[in-house]
């Protein structure tokens, strides 16, 4: 299960298949992914909101397989189709694990805020909790306080953001360069 939370209102992706990524460039074209499902739900949303948290629990020592795939699809398609839905848009990660990967999880779903140049959101420690259950979770002081202080963290970049707005434009966008490492 993987779900984000977007100026307090839940986006969950659902427990259906969610295919990879398959490298068509179609969303160049269209501004969408070429599969119809919670990716373009999603990226028709994504411009009415100022910040986004994204969760996943950890699989196999990283992200799950439906979030890995929904987040390739759904950063791809908007730095493919040029459309900056996410730019300067503020992010963060957050991650339950019973036991480990929860580091590695946190850096992979960070690559892509970093990419996509959003400024990342910390806790004062990383923004993981520990369970197998809500209840277990709960239980777990320090990662409780950890998604305190990182809501705490969010809403106060959130009014800077929309502060300094009005006071500062944002830089202008830059178009992308693709470069192909391999050379003849």
């Amino acid at each position: 299960m993987a779900f984000f939370f977007s100026c307090c209102v839940m986006f969950w992706i659902g427990n259906k298949p969610l295919s990879g990524c398959i490298g068509c460039h179609k969303c160049s074209e269209l501004h969408h992914c070429v599969f119809q499902d919670a990716v373009n739900d999603f990226l028709d949303l994504a411009d009415t909101y100022d910040g986004f948290v994204f969760g996943s629990p950890v699989h196999w020592a990283g992200a799950s397989g439906g979030m890995t795939s929904f987040l390739d699809r759904v950063f791809y398609a908007d730095l493919n189709g040029g459309e900056g839905r996410f730019y300067l848009k503020l992010a963060a990660a957050v991650i339950s694990a019973r036991g480990a990967g929860t580091t590695v999880t946190w850096d992979q779903i960070n690559k892509y805020f970093g990419l996509m140049q959003m400024p990342i959101i910390t806790s004062r420690y990383w923004n993981m909790v520990h369970g197998t259950t809500p209840d277990e979770v709960k239980h777990g002081l320090e990662g409780m306080q950890s998604m305190q202080v990182l809501g705490h963290n969010l809403a106060y970049f959130l009014k800077c953001k929309e502060v300094g707005s009005k006071l500062v434009p944002l830089p202008p966008k830059e178009s992308f360069v693709f470069t192909n490492f391999i050379r003849k």
